[in-house]
């Protein structure tokens, strides 16, 4: 068993933290929303930090799930933050999505300090962290990924080595650019389906054993018949990480034609106060005529 810290206990990170303390792992835990930390103590023990400096002390690994690119930088390189703490030899292990540039920066960082770093963006949602059943991509040092890997192991399903610092990133990336087209694409056939009045439950249960089929069609449509998006994924956290993208995209010199009307229509169901309902709204806004 190692001694971890996590740092940010969202969606994602409350569940997966509490995995780590199930499997015997001694953690300590800090989240700005410090009753969130005491929340979370209560539930699974471990020990409450009160800066990500003091969590980071002592910790072998330090696991981190935070919201975007100037969260993570803050908690890692500011004042208080876990380069204070951190020792020569342990690993920090960052799941949130994020730039690629931060994640190479942040392993230059870590190394001046002798440890290591491992971009891990991970995919399956809040379901997927509640489950321990996360798909995680690495990017790193092969060793680190290996080292790292019996404790992930305790909220994956999959782990995969992508290559060197930010190829973590730039997969889910692609991950992210292939959910929206998806999702879009699901949304309109949805829509063509009952404007031409077909039984939509019936056509979905037909074409999601061909060729059509995809998780976001097996595991949303349900919902996205009932109108209903209080769950999962969130606009405002699919914006952010479209926008990821896109940049990385234009630095590139990339086209990415889908992906732009994609994110263009999210920003209209932010506009219909959904910033905060689930990805597959994008039904939403055809239904609204918007």
């Amino acid at each position: 068993m190692s001694k971890i810290a996590f740092i940010g206990l969202g969606n994602m990170g409350y569940p997966m933290a509490g995995h780590l303390a199930r499997l015997g792992h001694s953690v300590t835990v800090f989240n700005r929303t410090a009753s969130r930390a005491r929340a979370w103590c209560l539930e699974h023990g471990g020990t409450q930090a009160a800066t990500p400096a003091e969590a980071a002390a002592g910790a072998d690994f330090i696991m981190s799930c935070v919201g975007n690119d100037d969260d993570l930088r803050q908690i890692i390189l500011a004042k208080n933050g876990v380069l204070e703490g951190i020792q020569p030899g342990a690993l920090l292990v960052d799941h949130t999505t994020v730039s690629a540039a931060l994640a190479r920066e942040l392993a230059a960082s870590l190394a001046v300090r002798s440890a290591g770093f491992i971009d891990a963006p991970v995919s399956g949602g809040q379901q997927g962290a509640t489950s321990g059943q996360l798909a995680i991509m690495c990017g790193g040092s092969s060793a680190d990924v290996e080292r790292a890997r019996p404790v992930m192991e305790g909220y994956a399903r999959a782990i995969t080595h992508m290559g060197p610092a930010g190829s973590g990133q730039l997969t889910k990336m692609v991950n992210q650019i292939c959910v929206a087209g998806l999702l879009e694409a699901l949304a309109e056939g949805m829509y063509f389906a009952e404007k031409a009045g077909l039984d939509v439950q019936k056509v979905i249960d037909v074409i999601s054993q061909g060729a059509a089929s995809s998780w976001q069609m097996v595991n949303r449509h349900k919902t996205m018949i009932a109108g209903d998006y209080e769950h999962g994924f969130a606009v405002d956290w699919m914006r952010k990480d479209l926008a990821i993208c896109l940049d990385e995209a234009r630095r590139l010199g990339l086209e990415l034609p889908v992906t732009e009307q994609v994110d263009g229509r999210y920003a209209r169901v932010q506009d219909m106060g959904g910033g905060r309902w689930d990805t597959s709204s994008l039904l939403a806004v055809l239904k609204s005529g918007r």
